[in-house]
């Protein structure tokens, strides 16, 4: 059952159009990420579906109901925003509370929401607690409990980690991802953060220029890109991409040129025919190249470190090669000075080759 639908929705500000002709359904308990550089879209595609932004054209139901020009209150929705927006001068417990007695709810009722999400993000021994008291990460909690205790279907996330630093944003990561489990309610989350997109989606929308580039789930956004802006925006570092074009083998099967050197597409499963001479660019991430040693199906190609970044768990290789230079992912136990020659193999199977005119998948 549909959630949340946005059809054919239109937002102009004067003569500039952020968003145009956009539709999107997303599913009763889904989790979805609005996923993209800032100005692309996301938060004011999200601020639409709250309210908080009259649409120029077009319908947004939640729940089946229209709700294109409802208050934001009358929606069913809770938001949690990128600030904590908290009143400084109230306990939190009067913070989680606030809204509920607005709302006229019997005490009972409002004392039942309140124990129910301190135990859930467990803030309990922080409900007499001000703001001002609290951590970075214990604020946002209560910014999320607050929307919580309004017991409704859909959550909406503005980039709620972004304000956190690395570690907090990890282990609120994971208590957003437990909520999300526990509650199974439908969720859209923004953020430009492709780690905690990839981590909590359920499935993902990238955006770019207020158009949704690809809607899929996180396995398929990150191995099957539907083109070049996508393939490049996920992944850190960012996909390798070599240009080239199809041309046929000593052998009569099709391969892949690039500055001279010449790559077997065995394994490689094409949407479109790969006839030789097409203008293509192969896109292949830095974990699917394997160092000195052949992938499935693999050829050995020579290649030069030019520099090596420890980085713990595995290492990253900068490799020149077939007049690119390319990142290269490593175990971390491997080793290798600047100025070594090495060979590569690829993983055909987990590669991609993207239209050099159009830059869509081939």
């Amino acid at each position: 059952m549909t959630s949340v639908s946005v059809k054919d929705l239109r937002l102009s500000f004067g003569q500039v159009t952020v968003l145009d002709q956009l539709n999107l359904d997303i599913q009763e308990g889904e989790f979805l990420v609005l996923l993209g550089s800032s100005g692309c879209g996301k938060s004011t595609l999200l601020n639409c579906i709250a309210g908080l932004l009259d649409i120029t054209d077009g319908q947004i139901f939640i729940n089946g109901r229209n709700v294109t020009w409802d208050e934001p209150k009358d929606r069913g929705i809770g938001m949690v925003f990128q600030s904590y927006a908290l009143y400084p001068q109230m306990t939190v417990e009067k913070n989680l509370s606030f809204g509920l007695k607005v709302a006229k709810l019997p005490q009972g009722e409002i004392d039942k929401r309140v124990a129910r999400a301190a135990e859930i993000l467990q803030i309990g021994p922080l409900l007499k607690r001000k703001p001002s008291e609290l951590s970075g990460g214990q604020r946002q909690r209560v910014a999320i409990g607050r929307a919580l205790v309004r017991d409704v279907d859909v959550f909406l996330f503005d980039e709620p980690l972004s304000n956190l630093d690395a570690k907090l944003r990890s282990e609120l990561r994971v208590e957003i991802k437990r909520l999300h489990q526990s509650l199974k309610n439908t969720m859209i989350y923004v953020t430009h953060d492709q780690i905690e997109a990839l981590t909590l989606a359920d499935r993902i929308a990238i955006m770019k220029g207020g158009v949704i580039q690809q809607l899929a789930d996180p396995n398929t956004i990150y191995n099957a890109p539907r083109n070049m802006f996508v393939a490049g925006f996920i992944g850190s570092p960012s996909m390798n991409f070599l240009k080239g074009e199809i041309a046929t083998g000593a052998d009569g099967k099709t391969v892949f040129v690039a500055g001279g050197v010449t790559f077997s597409l065995n394994g490689y499963r094409a949407g479109d025919p790969l006839l030789p001479g097409r203008k293509v660019v192969l896109g292949v991430r830095p974990e699917h190249v394997a160092v000195d040693e052949a992938a499935a199906g693999g050829e050995l190609h020579e290649a030069v470190v030019d520099i090596e970044e420890p980085m713990g768990a595995d290492n990253l290789l900068w490799l020149k090669h077939a007049g690119h230079t390319m990142a290269v992912r490593t175990a971390g136990s491997r080793r290798f000075r600047p100025g070594t020659k090495v060979r590569l193999s690829f993983d055909m199977s987990l590669a991609s080759l993207f239209d050099a005119a159009t830059e869509e998948r081939i």
